[in-house]
């Protein structure tokens, strides 16, 4: 017998990040976002990387509100109530009705499982939804983490892609009808 403790799967909740909370955090306004969002966000949210994703986020709102649904939110701990990161959707299905995920783990909470939580979360919100028949995920060739993390799921590698912003990546894919929660 082992002496490790039981591993208990985490459980996360999304808090829908508006283009007002998204904004403030492209623009390094940490209190600002977290006052929009309602939850404490991390400095997470105001590295140079978060800052460029929620500016895109906000943009895209700015440009279409409907968006909104679909686009990154963060991802609170519960019960404890931490933010552990963001997630979402790149937008809604496109016409092949096809969705992208994306999360992000923050760096004090990586390697606990938040990353899978929030994978099945989004895989289950997808899977439920009438016009999303395949999601994917397109994960760096050297994030070995987030590698890892889509393995179990169905995932399918279908592609490759790069350009000079994110290097080489991984496109993997699974149907929606094959998506089961854990």
């Amino acid at each position: 017998m082992h002496n490790e403790p039981l591993s208990i799967p985490k459980r996360v909740r999304f808090v829908e990040l508006s283009a007002k909370a998204l904004r403030a955090l492209a623009d390094g306004d940490l209190a600002g976002g977290s006052a929009e969002a309602g939850v404490a966000l991390d400095e997470h949210f105001v590295c140079d990387r978060a800052r460029w994703i929620f500016g895109y986020r906000a943009d895209q709102l700015a440009k279409d509100p409907s968006l909104a649904p679909w686009i990154t939110r963060a991802a609170v701990s519960e019960p404890d109530g931490a933010v552990v990161g963001d997630a979402g959707f790149h937008g809604p299905p496109d016409e092949a009705g096809v969705v992208e995920v994306g999360y992000t783990v923050v760096p004090g909470y990586r390697r606990q499982g938040y990353a899978r939580a929030m994978l099945t979360a989004l895989l289950v919100r997808a899977a439920a939804e009438p016009g999303v028949r395949t999601v994917r995920a397109t994960i760096g060739s050297d994030n070995n983490a987030s590698l890892a993390t889509i393995a179990g799921f169905g995932f399918t590698r279908v592609g490759e892609k790069g350009n000079e912003r994110d290097g080489f990546a991984i496109v993997f894919e699974v149907p929606a009808d094959a998506i089961q929660a854990e």
